[in-house]
């Protein structure tokens, strides 16, 4: 259960921060979404995978295999990012990189974990939201070393641990 947690925080954290947009971006005031839109995802939502330039197939490459799946907002986010990614340090780009491949691993009930986790932390008051890592790591902490380190993944088994 821990394990699941920690996996499901860390990778909404590392799917948030990726998605997260531009500075002056928060600023403006968002459109009312319809509620429409929170429906199933739509099959051949635009933009179709050919119809990307070719720049955003190379940044966008580890979700070729389920970007036909993706809803037409869940892409247009996938595009901001990859249009920010040549402004990117390079330090970053790596980082934005190794989280999409990792996002790209997830399973779909993974997917709909993290999102639920990172909706209900961005939703959490700052200090309530680091009261509540303090709580978790404080619980971790507590654990036997055995336990801790059965809950490490193998580097094997982790993308966020495998170079390419």
């Amino acid at each position: 259960m821990l394990r699941a947690l920690l996996a499901a925080l860390s990778f909404a954290i590392a799917a948030g921060t990726a998605a997260q947009p531009p500075a002056d971006a928060a600023k403006k005031p968002a459109a009312a979404k319809p509620a429409a839109k929170a429906a199933q995802p739509r099959a051949g939502a635009r933009p179709a995978w050919a119809e990307l330039t070719v720049e955003q197939q190379q940044v966008l490459a580890p979700l070729k295999p389920d970007w036909a799946s993706l809803d037409a907002e869940r892409k247009q986010k996938w595009i901001a990012i990859a249009k920010r990614y040549p402004k990117m340090k390079q330090e970053e780009q790596e980082r934005v990189t190794r989280r999409m491949q990792a996002w790209a691993n997830l399973t779909p009930e993974q997917r709909r974990q993290a999102r639920e986790n990172y909706k209900r932390l961005a939703k959490m008051p700052r200090e309530e939201h680091k009261k509540d890592l303090r709580e978790k790591w404080a619980e971790y902490q507590a654990l036997p070393a055995h336990e801790r380190q059965s809950l490490v993944p193998s580097p094997s088994t982790d993308p966020r641990r495998q170079k390419h």
